[in-house]
């Protein structure tokens, strides 16, 4: 049983995909399955044969569900993950592309069921998991308000009491009465936002699918999530953007490979030790080939973040030039090639740094790129690396690599006198160019 604050439960869960498999079943044998798991019954589709090794097979799996290894079948989306989420409660769950966020999301919205372990929900859901989802895009944006609002256990008189706010907030006032097949995927989304955040659900689930609104509308659904927790509902968050999980959580639960890398905890905590576990203890990291994005005869092999004195460090003084050198092999010779390199924080890109279009020889022989931050613009903190190289003409991509490894710059100074001043706003300092102009003449207005 699940305690009166409590609203979700997770026990043990664990999720197993078989490679290479599309489901064949017809519909009504899909509804069949459906329902006699929800009675607890065995499938109706399967022999018994099949039934028997069917529950073999899961009592190995749960015999061994602490040793859960992929193989060239299978792969385990998730493994062992167990946490509760209270009411009222703002979690985050962070992680990289490929750790078993959206799995988790999909178990707990129920569009696909866990292969061990249990879910137990306390309250009406909400979900949010990609761009559309529920949405028939053959009917109107007014006919989709009152479908979802259905799909909720709205009633009709519900949706309509909050059918104007909905509109209003999505902004999409003037194609309400036109087929959601005409929406760009922006559109899609803030539609879809306003609907399940004004339906009022017990429980609300996001995933990163804010990631395709534009800026002014993200923070409007911040917002709405803040307001929605104050009201003592549960919010689930799932961002790549961690300023935004921090700013919008109280805790967080970071995922890695399946598993739970850090378990539920104060959301700061959570995040510096998501941030740590990307830092390499040298400055140096060799770029495996599973980190690329593309193939080409171009490739970025290795990272090194140097200091001042040219050897590779991870953490560098405020005031300390960055020097950031790509290695990278070229098979063959290339006109037009430029390199690039992104610093983010906490998710956020804050700057990308380019170089000029250049010539690489073929060669056997790695080749290295430095690009040189000046000191001083890098305010103390921890900072992501981005590194690619395109061709022109056509900008071509040749390699990219997302948050390959990280940095950081100290608290403390070049200058021993120097100490951070941590009520200073901002992660970048810039100077600009200031000029100073002689004062009117004494007796003219301003």
């Amino acid at each position: 049983m699940m305690s009166g604050d409590t609203v979700i439960r997770i026990e043990s869960l664990a999720k197993r995909y078989r490679l290479g498999v599309i489901g064949r079943t017809a519909l009504h044998e899909d509804l069949g399955r459906w329902w006699a798991r929800l009675r607890g019954r065995p499938d109706p589709t399967l022999r018994i044969d099949q039934l028997l090794r069917q529950e073999a097979g899961r009592t190995a799996l749960a015999a061994n569900a602490g040793a859960m290894k992929d193989d060239a079948e299978h792969i385990w989306a998730l493994r062992d993950v167990s946490f509760e989420i209270g009411c009222g409660e703002t979690l985050g769950i962070i992680g990289r592309n490929g750790a078993g966020k959206s799995t988790l999301l999909k178990i707990l919205s129920r569009v696909t069921a866990p292969t061990l372990g249990c879910v137990k929900v306390k309250g009406r859901i909400a979900s949010l998991l990609e761009v559309g989802t529920g949405f028939n895009p053959e009917l109107t944006g007014r006919e989709n308000i009152y479908l979802n609002g259905a799909i909720l256990g709205m009633t009709r008189a519900e949706v309509r009491s909050k059918f104007d706010e909905i509109v209003e907030f999505s902004g999409c006032q003037s194609y309400i009465d036109t087929p959601v097949k005409r929406y760009s995927s922006g559109m899609v989304v803030r539609l879809a936002f306003a609907v399940a955040a004004h339906l009022e659900p017990e429980i609300l689930i996001v995933d990163e699918v804010l990631a395709v609104g534009d800026a002014e509308f993200q923070t409007k659904c911040l917002g709405k999530m803040q307001d929605v927790a104050s009201h003592g509902r549960t919010v689930l968050f799932v961002s790549h953007n961690l300023a935004a999980v921090q700013n919008l959580c109280q805790t967080a639960v970071w995922l890695d490979n399946g598993g739970v890398a850090h378990s539920k905890d104060d959301v700061r905590k959570v995040v510096a030790a998501y941030e740590q576990s990307g830092r390499s203890t040298t400055g140096v990291v060799e770029i495996g080939d599973r980190k690329h994005l593309t193939v080409s005869p171009f490739q970025i092999r290795r990272i090194e973040v140097l200091g001042r004195d040219g050897r590779s460090v991870p953490t560098l003084k405020f005031g300390e030039p960055v020097r950031i050198r790509l290695v990278v092999a070229c098979a063959e010779t290339l006109e037009g090639v430029q390199t690039g390199i992104g610093i983010r924080s906490n998710g956020l890109l804050l700057a990308t740094f380019l170089s000029s279009q250049d010539r690489f020889e073929a060669s056997d022989v790695l080749q290295a790129v430095d690009c040189e931050i000046p000191g001083g613009v890098l305010l103390p903190g921890m900072f992501e690396i981005d590194a690619g190289a395109s061709r022109f003409p056509g900008n071509i991509g040749l390699d990219y690599i997302r948050t390959v490894t990280a940095f950081s710059v100290s608290d403390v100074g070049i200058d021993r006198g120097w100490v951070f001043d941590r009520r200073r706003a901002g992660i970048v300092s810039i100077s600009g160019e200031w000029s100073r102009m002689s004062p009117p003449p004494t007796g003219r207005a301003m």
